[in-house]
């Protein structure tokens, strides 16, 4: 026995199949746990109105002979502060924030006995990381922001 389909029976069961199709990716994105998404900023918006700040922070740094230098070494990730300024005097803090994963993100206080802060492999696992150390030096602020794949 032959089935016969007409063409306009066709019709409708391909776009039944291509919106089910779709629908298991909206369900996907939406339900899965394995797919949760976060946002970079909960208050966003809000941190658009400190945006000159942060350039004008940006520009100190980059006049600077030496900035801020962020190297991977066998203990973690080693932050190099410049070799010209005193590290008692260097306050802030370093924020890591990890893209994919909002759970992840930390911030670190700059407390420096040397020119060096170094963050232990423990605290960063394998994958992009958003950089941010931002440090005040004799009352001048500095910004550095790098993304990091560890």
């Amino acid at each position: 026995m032959k089935i016969k389909i007409h063409w306009g029976t066709a019709m409708v069961i391909a776009m039944i199949a291509f919106m089910v199709f779709i629908l298991q990716f909206v369900y996907r994105t939406l339900a899965v746990d394995k797919y949760n998404h976060q946002m970079v900023s909960e208050d966003y918006y809000k941190d658009e109105l400190y945006y000159q700040k942060e350039l004008d922070k940006l520009n100190n740094a980059s006049r600077l002979p030496q900035n801020v230098i962020l190297e991977k070494v066998n203990g973690g990730l080693l932050i190099e502060f410049p070799t010209d300024m005193e590290p008692s005097k260097i306050s802030g803090t370093a924020s890591f924030q990890r893209p994919s994963d909002q759970r992840l993100d930390f911030n670190k206080d700059i407390v420096l006995t040397d020119k060096n802060m170094l963050v232990q492999n423990e605290r960063l696992i394998k994958g992009k990381w958003n950089i941010r150390v931002d440090w005040k030096y004799d009352g001048v602020e500095y910004l550095l922001k790098e993304s990091v794949f560890y």
